[in-house]
C-alpha cells in the first residue's frame, strides 16, 4: 500500500531528514519518502497503518513541531519556526552555528541537540538586547564564579609542592580534601553542569562531540577524586600520598572545566563579532520619519508608515524606506548598500533605499516598499540564510567529525593500557592523568567550526560591499569558475536606454504615426526598452491608443491589436515569424544603425514593416575594467544576448571580447550553458531579466544583477546590489579569500588535533621526560576554537575591490 499525506512545519533539509527518519522507525512502515518542496510524505505500508499512529508518533518525537495531514484535510497551518518573544535585536530565531541539521531553525534558546553548541540567535530590525548578548553575560558570570571557587582548589593542590607545607600545620591533607571537594561542588553541579548534561544527551542520542570527551574526562577525574576519599582503603599503595590518602585530582576537574567555560565565552564573544556586518546594517534603518499628512508635516514610527505616504527627508538623515522622489532633489550615499563611496545624484522618480543618507538638500518622497519588503529587509534576510547555509566544503569536516570522537575515546583507553603495561612507578596515576589529558586535548569543535565562521564572517563583508550571497555552496562554486556567461542589456550596459531616432519608409505612415502605435502596443510591456519608448512618447505629446489582445514573445517582441489593425514590435525574428515584409530601404537603414551598437525594433502593421525604433544604451563605465580584471584571473568571459548580431559585435569590439552570440532566446541560453558543462567547464552566468532565468537556475553559479527582476534575482545564488559587472570581481575575490580561510581553518583543526593528541597520551616523555598536564590540554583545546574563529574574523579587514 502506497499513500501520500501533507507535511507541516518543515523549514529546512534538515527538518526532511527528521520527518522522513521518525516515518520510517515505525512498525509496519516498509519506506517513507519525505519531499521537502512540496511538504509531502510518500509512505509505503504492508498493511495499512491509521494516520493517528503517524501523527502521534511525529508529535511525540517533536514535540508537536510537525504535523500530518491527509491531503487537502484542513489543519491549522504549522510554521517552521514560530519566533520566541524576544525583546532584542534577535527575531527570536535560533540555529546551530555548526549547521548540524543544515539550515534547521529554533524558536528559543539553548543547546543544539546534535553537538550541543549554544544556539545562536538571528538578527532583525527589532528592539535593544539579544539574546546572544544574554547567553554571553550568563555565561560570563558563571565564569567568574568558576574562577572564585576554582582559584582555592587550585592553591591548595599546588601548595604540595611547597617544602613543609604551612597549610599542613593548619589542617590535615584529609580535610584539606574535603575543603576542596565542598568548593568543587557549585562548579560541577552549577557553573559547568551544562557541559554534562551536553555530554549525557550526546552518549544518549550518539552525536559524540566534544562536550562527550569533556564530560569524560573531567567526570572521571572528579568522581575518581570523590571516590577515593570516601574510600580510600580500597586503592593500592601507588594511587595515595604519604600521609595515606589517596591522590585527589579536584583541581584538574575545576580547572579543565572553568577553561573550556573560558573558550565558551570567549566563543560567544566572538560570535558577537561574526554577525556584526547584519548588526551594522540593522543600525542603518532609521527608527523615525517625517510624514506629510494635508500638508502637515508629523514625525511618526517607522512601523506606521504605508506604501503611498509622501515623507519628507532632510539634510543627513536616513532614508527611512524605499521608495522614489516625489518632489525635490539631491545626492544620496548609497555606500552602506553599494560599496560604492561615491554620492549618487536623485532626482524625480529616481529611486531611493532604506538606510541610505540623504545629502545637503532636502526632499519629498513617496513610499513604495516598507517593513520586511524594503531592499535593507531582505539584504538582512539574504544575510541571515546565508550564513545558516552549508558549504559542500563542510561535508568533509562532518564526515571526519563523525568518526573523530570514537577514535580519541579508543586512543585514550590504549594510552591507558599502554601506561600500566610499561609505564613507570606509580604506573596506574601516569594512565590515569594521560588518558584524562588526551580526551581533554582533543577539539573536534575547532573542525566543525572552520567552515561556518569563514561562510558567516564572509557573507557578512559581501553585505557590506554589495554583493549579497544567497547561499554558502554558490560562494564555494565560484572560486572554482572557468567560464562566465553575461547578457548585454542592463549587464554590460547601464539598463537606461534611450530612444534616439524614429525612422520610417512608408509613404502612408509618417514618423509620428510609427511612434504612436509603438507606444500604444508598449503600454501593457514591462521591457525596459518599451518604457524608454514610452518616455520618449510622452515627451513628444503623442496620444495613446488602445491596444487589445496584447501578447509578450520572450526574445522576440510584443504583438496585438489597434485600431483593428494586427501590429508587432520586435526583431527581425519577430518580423520572418509572423510574414511580414521589410523593405529593402528600410531593412539598409536598420543595418547602418545596428553596426553603430544600437538596438533596433521593427513596427509592423497589418504584416508589413512600416518603421523602426533606434535605442541606444550606453556600455557602463566599469564593464570595461571589470571583463579586462576576470580574463586576467583565466576566466572566459563569454556575452550571449538577444540583440541582433551586428549591435552585439559592435559591442564584444569596444570591450574585447573574442567569444559573443547574437539573436538568442532564453532557451538558448540555456543549451549555451549546458554545452559549456558537458565541455568540462564551471559555468557562472550573470543577467537581470526573465530571459536570463533559466539560464541562471541551470549554471554553476547565477549572478544577478539587484537592478533587475525579481525573477532573475530568485534565480541567482549571488545578487550585486548595484548591478554592474565590477560586482562579479568582488564576489570572485570574496570567494578566493573565503575559501583561503576555510582551508587554514581546516589545516589548523586537523594539524592541532594530529599534534596535540599524541603529546598528551605521552609520546615525548620516554626521550624528554615531558607529559602534558590535562589542565595545559584543557586550555590549548579552548584556545584551539577562539584560534578558528579569530582566523575567520581577519575577513573583515580584507579588501575585495
Amino acid at each position: 500500500m502506497k499513500h501520500i499525506y501533507s507535511i507541516t512545519g518543515m523549514s529546512c533539509n534538515g527538518c526532511r531528514s527528521h520527518v522522513e527518519k521518525t516515518l520510517n522507525s515505525i512498525e509496519g512502515v516498509e519506506e517513507a519518502q519525505v519531499d521537502l518542496q512540496k511538504a509531502e510524505a510518500t509512505i509505503t505500508m504492508s498493511s495499512h497503518i491509521p494516520i493517528g499512529v503517524f501523527k502521534e508518533t511525529l508529535d511525540k518525537d517533536s514535540g508537536g513541531r510537525y504535523g500530518i495531514s491527509l491531503p487537502g484535510e484542513r489543519i491549522q497551518k504549522q510554521e517552521p519556526v514560530k519566533p520566541a518573544d524576544s525583546k532584542g535585536k534577535g527575531n527570536g530565531v535560533f540555529y546551530c552555528p555548526m549547521h548540524c541539521e543544515g539550515e534547521k531553525t529554533y524558536n528559543k534558546p539553548g543547546d543544539c541537540p546534535v553537538c550541543g553548541m549554544d544556539l545562536v540567535e538571528e538578527f532583525s530590525s527589532s528592539t535593544e538586547v539579544s539574546s546572544e548578548d544574554k547567553n554571553y553575560k550568563r555565561l560570563l558570570l558563571k565564569f567568574w564564579w568558576s574562577v572564585v571557587l576554582t582559584l582555592p582548589i587550585f592553591l591548595i593542590a599546588m601548595s604540595e609542592m611547597i617544602p613543609n607545607n604551612p597549610l599542613y600545620r593548619i589542617l590535615s591533607l584529609k580535610y584539606w580534601n574535603w575543603i576542596q571537594f565542598g568548593l568543587s561542588i557549585p562548579v560541577v553541579f552549577y557553573t559547568t553542569w551544562i557541559f554534562f548534561e551536553r555530554a549525557y544527551r550526546s552518549i544518549k542520542t550518539w552525536h559524540l562531540n566534544m562536550f562527550t570527551l569533556i564530560g569524560i574526562g573531567a567526570g572521571v577525574a572528579w568522581v575518581f577524586s570523590v571516590f577515593g576519599m570516601l574510600f580510600p582503603d580500597v586503592f593500592p599503595q601507588q594511587f595515595k600520598t604519604e600521609y595515606g590518602t589517596v591522590h585527589v585530582y579536584f583541581e584538574a576537574a575545576t580547572v579543565i572545566l572553568t577553561l573550556v567555560l573560558m573558550g565558551q565565552v570567549l566563543e560567544a564573544r566572538a560570535h558577537g563579532k561574526t554577525n556584526s556586518a547584519v548588526k551594522e546594517l540593522l543600525q542603518l534603518a532609521p527608527n523615525k520619519a517625517i510624514r506629510i499628512v494635508n500638508g502637515v508635516e508629523e514625525i511618526t514610527s517607522i512601523e506606521t508608515i504605508v506604501i503611498g505616504d509622501l515623507l519628507r527627508v532632510k539634510p543627513g538623515d536616513r532614508i527611512p524606506v524605499d521608495g522614489s522622489i516625489y518632489e525635490g532633489e539631491s545626492s544620496v550615499d548609497e555606500s552602506m548598500i553599494t560599496g560604492e563611496p561615491m554620492p549618487v545624484h536623485k532626482s524625480v522618480h529616481d529611486k531611493v533605499s532604506s538606510g541610505t543618507i540623504n545629502g545637503k538638500q532636502s526632499f519629498i518622497m513617496k513610499a513604495e516598499k516598507v517593513g520586511n519588503d524594503t531592499l535593507l529587509s531582505q539584504i538582512i534576510e539574504m544575510v541571515n540564510k546565508a550564513s545558516r547555509s552549508q558549504a559542500p566544503i563542510q561535508k568533509l569536516a562532518d564526515k571526519i567529525s563523525g568518526y573523530f570522537v570514537p577514535i580519541v575515546v579508543l586512543i585514550s583507553v590504549i594510552t591507558f593500557i599502554l601506561w600500566v603495561v610499561f609505564g613507570p612507578e606509580p604506573k596506574y596515576v601516569f594512565a590515569l592523568v594521560n588518558a584524562i589529558a588526551v580526551l581533554i586535548i582533543a577539539c573536534p569543535c575547532a573542525l566543525g567550526l572552520a567552515t561556518p565562521m569563514s561562510v558567516m564572517v564572509g557573507v557578512g563583508k559581501g553585505a557590506k560591499s554589495g554583493v549579497l550571497i544567497k547561499n554558502a555552496e554558490a560562494l564555494e562554486r565560484l572560486n572554482s569558475i572557468d567560464a562566465l556567461i553575461i547578457d548585454k542589456t542592463g549587464t554590460i550596459t547601464e539598463g537606461k536606454p534611450s530612444v534616439d531616432k524614429i525612422g520610417t519608409r512608408s509613404s502612408d505612415y509618417n514618423e509620428k504615426d510609427v511612434l504612436q502605435y509603438i507606444v500604444s502596443i508598449n503600454q501593457m510591456s514591462e521591457h525596459p526598452l518599451a518604457e524608454a519608448t514610452l518616455k520618449y512618447g510622452k515627451e513628444q505629446g503623442i496620444e495613446f491608443l488602445k491596444a487589445n489582445h496584447f501578447n509578450s514573445l520572450t526574445g522576440k517582441g510584443v504583438v496585438g491589436t489597434i485600431a483593428d489593425k494586427k501590429v508587432a514590435l520586435g526583431n527581425e525574428k519577430l518580423m520572418h515569424e509572423i510574414n511580414a515584409v521589410i523593405p529593402d530601404e528600410l531593412f539598409d537603414d536598420v543595418k547602418t544603425q545596428q553596426k553603430f551598437g544600437k538596438t533596433v525594433s521593427f513596427l509592423s502593421v497589418d504584416a508589413i514593416t512600416v518603421g523602426y525604433v533606434v535605442i541606444s544604451d550606453k556600455i557602463k563605465e566599469s564593464s570595461k575594467k571589470a571583463i579586462s580584471e576576470l580574463q586576467s584571473k583565466g576566466i572566459d568571459v563569454i556575452m550571449l544576448t538577444g540583440d541582433n548580431f551586428e549591435t552585439a559585435k559592435a559591442v564584444a569590439q569596444e570591450l574585447h571580447l573574442i567569444d559573443f552570440k547574437a539573436g538568442l532566446l532564453p532557451q538558448d541560453k540555456l543549451a549555451e550553458v549546458e554545452l559549456l558543462q558537458s565541455q568540462g567547464k564551471k559555468v557562472a552566468v550573470a543577467g537581470d531579466g526573465i530571459n536570463d532565468a533559466p539560464a541562471l537556475a541551470k549554471s554553476d553559479v547565477g549572478i544577478a544583477m539587484g537592478t533587475g527582476t525579481d525573477v532573475a534575482i530568485e534565480s541567482a545564488g549571488i545578487t550585486l546590489v548595484k548591478g554592474d559587472l565590477q560586482g562579479i570581481v568582488k564576489a570572485h575575490n570574496l570567494s578566493k579569500k573565503v575559501m583561503g580561510n576555510i582551508k587554514q581553518n581546516l589545516f589548523f583543526a586537523l594539524f592541532y588535533n594530529s599534534i596535540g593528541v599524541p603529546i598528551a597520551a605521552g609520546i615525548l616523555f620516554p626521550f624528554f621526560g615531558i607529559l602534558l598536564s590535562p589542565m595545559i590540554a584543557a586550555l590549548a583545546m579552548s584556545f584551539s576554537s577562539v584560534s578558528v574563529i579569530s582566523n575567520a574574523l581577519r575577513l573583515r579587514r580584507i579588501n575585495i575591490d
